[in-house]
């Protein structure tokens, strides 16, 4: 297929991209970089630098590339930042979602797969987390995802345009080409990592007085090409909802900078902090939709193994993307 994929050059994008080429598609990435890396995207991809803050500028790209398909990763994405911005956040991921959605219908595009969050259920009323608990999110950035869901349910509806939308957990790992490197790192494996690198002293724990096994915050880790291999799915026709995609399988705070420790081979320092407000204990998903409908099965199931394939790629590239 033809595909066109909005913030083809961040860190999930750039995996993303790279999964498609290789399973044969042909794919356009569009991205305004200030996320995203220009030699972050794939080589044999083609590249358009976004304006989407220009009236014209979403559709003519999309008029452009003529896609069969879009994959819409294109967003901002950090929780604190989203409650003292909610501005940008709902323009980034509402407003110019729109403009997606619209040049989609005027461009006869007939799919759209869309980077959704497990922040739209909040606080979950039990785990394993199913797509059928309450949306209630917490957050500006959980409430602009759950907007576009919405979205893109009466876009279906009125305009016949099939969706898929993915409620990602915690993404991870790397490929051998591509990895995380964010301008400003919120996520817990790199920053822990950045420590044995020499870019940190330390890294922090925030909250230590959960009601867990070992006081910390458990989250479910799923590594970045089965998330790709899901979208790639996906793609079919006749595949249409709303999926978890994660591990179903949870890991304290603690428990993964123990992990790094032992890939790495190195002491990590960790500073423990009061919690954060609005971090719920345990946040663990059920995939099971997804692997029953979509045939989709992680194959990065160890955290270990996820751990590793980020060293790795860290190791290579200690500074990240160059530009």
């Amino acid at each position: 297929m033809n595909v066109f994929v909005t913030g083809g050059a961040g860190y999930i994008g750039s995996i993303f991209v790279e999964e498609l080429l290789n399973a044969g598609h042909d794919v356009t990435v569009y991205d305004n970089l200030t996320e995203g890396h220009r030699s972050a995207v794939d080589s044999r991809a083609r590249f358009i630098l976004a304006r989407p803050e220009l009236e014209n500028d979403t559709p003519s790209a999309v008029q452009q590339a003529a896609p069969e398909a879009i994959i819409h990763l294109a967003g901002s994405a950090l929780v604190g930042e989203s409650m003292t911005n909610p501005g940008k956040y709902f323009r980034n991921n509402v407003t110019n979602g729109l403009k997606v959605l619209d040049a989609a219908v005027e461009g006869g595009v007939k799919k759209i797969v869309f980077s959704s969050t497990c922040a739209t259920y909040g606080a979950p009323e039990r785990v394993p987390m199913t797509e059928d608990l309450p949306q209630r999110p917490t957050n500006p950035y959980g409430e602009s995802k759950l907007m576009f869901e919405k979205m893109l349910q009466w876009y279906h509806t009125l305009h016949g345009l099939e969706f898929v939308a993915f409620r990602y957990f915690n993404a991870a790992g790397a490929s051998k080409n591509f990895g995380e490197h964010h301008r400003v790192e919120s996520h817990l494996i790199p920053n822990v990592l950045n420590v044995v690198l020499g870019h940190s002293s330390h890294c922090e724990i925030y909250g230590t007085d959960y009601p867990t096994p070992d006081g910390t915050c458990i989250r479910d880790y799923i590594h970045i090409i089965d998330l790709a291999q899901a979208h790639v799915r996906a793609l079919a026709s006749g595949r249409q909802g709303f999926y978890n995609l994660g591990n179903g399988d949870g890991y304290s705070v603690r428990q993964v900078i123990q992990c790094c420790e032992k890939i790495t081979g190195s002491p990590i320092k960790a500073i423990e902090k009061p919690r954060r407000p609005g971090d719920p204990p345990r946040l663990v998903a059920s995939a099971e939709k997804a692997i029953c409908e979509l045939g989709w099965k992680p194959k990065f199931s160890k955290l270990e193994d996820i751990v590793a394939t980020a060293w790795q790629w860290h190791k290579a590239h200690p500074q990240g993307y160059p530009d």
